[in-house]
């Protein structure tokens, strides 16, 4: 928790301003330090305190969340959805050391809501990190939807596929399958199938599909069959036409 501490320290102090505020400041930190019962006490009367800044709030759920005082539960959950970035990997930090049994269901809530995408790095990390049994259908889902293309929110997907390789169950192929056609995410996506045993599955789709251009060049691929055939001539019989197969029109364009 030391080098965390520091680091969230550090940048609240940045953004203290004024005499009292420094005062507060340093008593959060004595008795952060001190790490004794009553200490705790006063610490959890914070997050409940009204008028308190959220950096003290932040300071005392981090602390109170290192230290499995499940207190401070709804205060990181607030602050792991917080538009500030830096906020959300603090409370993460936290939220994975807290061991309560409510965390993967929160973070699982906030990674799979779409109004909400911008902000879900952190619970995507968190959930991977927890390795509880909502973890991998949430990444999953959220995964799938982030799918598409020119999605902004590429970073997220990323974490996605990541988590899902880290995890290890292969419930989620299907979507990493998907995934390996993003340009952003194939590399990625490729790492976590083979962590997860499907290299050649990988090697059988990409013989069919031809890859990323017969993913994305299904039509092409059915006019390029006819006009083998012509080609060849009429005394070979004809078969079914290459564009119909995995790597034909219906391909999912990266």
């Amino acid at each position: 928790m030391e080098e965390e501490f520091h680091e969230l320290t550090d940048r609240v102090r940045a953004e203290l301003r004024s005499p009292q505020d420094l005062v507060a400041y340093e008593r959060l930190l004595g008795l952060a330090r001190k790490n004794t019962p009553a200490g705790r006490e006063e610490l959890a009367r914070m997050l409940v305190a009204v008028e308190r800044p959220l950096w003290a709030r932040e300071i005392a759920a981090f602390v109170l969340g290192c230290a499995g005082d499940k207190r401070a539960f709804e205060t990181l959950v607030l602050l792991l959805n917080y538009r500030d970035p830096v906020r959300c990997a603090t409370a993460a930090h936290a939220l994975g050391r807290l061991g309560d049994p409510r965390t993967a269901r929160a973070a699982a809530a906030l990674a799979t809501n779409p109004l909400r995408t911008a902000y879900a790095l952190h619970p995507v990390r968190l959930l991977a990190e927890l390795r509880a049994p909502q973890s991998v259908p949430a990444l999953i889902a959220t995964l799938e939807r982030l799918l598409t293309p020119h999605n902004p929110y590429w970073r997220v997907a990323l974490a996605c596929v990541e988590g899902l390789g880290a995890l290890g169950d292969r419930r989620a192929v299907p979507a990493l399958t998907t995934a390996v056609t993003h340009p952003r995410l194939a590399a990625a996506a490729a790492a976590s199938l083979a962590r997860l045993g499907v290299h050649e599955d990988m090697t059988a789709a990409d013989g069919q599909g031809g890859g990323a251009d017969g993913q994305g060049g299904g039509a092409d691929g059915q006019d390029h069959g006819a006009d083998g055939r012509a080609a060849r001539g009429a005394d070979r019989v004809p078969g079914p036409e290459r564009g119909a197969g995995p790597g034909g029109g219906q391909g999912v364009s990266g």
